[in-house]
């Protein structure tokens, strides 16, 4: 029989993400081992908004979504000081809004979050408000990495933030230019 090299390190990864994603029952309390909440972190991210922009008043495009994912978006844009059009240009462009997308890469969700990224945000890609919760904060990091720079920002959402480095700006990808042109269609 062959033996797989590194297979205990996949399985022990693969039981910390079923646990931190509540796939199953953890043997042991996630939340208390971690010290927070997901509804806590949330509220903790409240107190480090931007204070020069305030987005709190502002909403999606009512016809954009349902009335539940609009309400997310608005949300977590004000959360993260993002603007809820942005956010809803992004999931419009990602997913058309469907909970339900699964890309071919994996991506999931709304939002398109691949898996290490949603468990880099500590959220469940497979909850929508936690799904565009993550996608929101990830773009809000994207912002802050490129200063405030919108097109490097959305194709950073795209490409990853070490492609928009790379080439100084939009890389010349294909996939990347067309999400760009499409997320800013759509947000002017």
């Amino acid at each position: 029989m062959m033996r797989i090299e590194g297979l205990e390190n996949v399985v022990q990864r693969i039981n910390e993400l079923n646990d931190r994603f509540g796939i199953r029952q953890p043997a042991y309390n996630a939340k208390a081992a971690r010290g927070k909440t997901f509804a806590e972190e949330l509220k903790a991210a409240e107190g480090k908004l931007n204070p020069n922009k305030d987005f709190s008043g502002a909403t999606v495009n009512p016809t954009s979504f349902g009335g539940d994912t609009n309400s997310i978006i608005s949300a977590a844009a004000a959360r993260y000081q993002v603007d809820p059009k942005l956010v809803a240009a992004i999931a419009q462009t990602e997913s058309g809004g469907n909970q339900d997308a699964v890309s071919s890469a994996g991506a999931i969700g709304v939002m398109q979050l691949m898996p290490d990224t949603a468990a880099s945000l500590g959220v469940d890609p497979y909850n929508k408000a936690q799904n565009i919760e993550g996608g929101t904060k990830y773009l809000k990091q994207m912002l802050e990495t490129f200063n405030g720079d919108v097109k490097k920002a959305v194709a950073a959402y795209n490409a990853g933030p070490q492609a928009v480095q790379d080439y100084g700006g939009v890389p010349p990808y294909r996939e990347t230019q067309n999400y760009v042109n499409k997320v800013m269609d759509i947000y002017r």
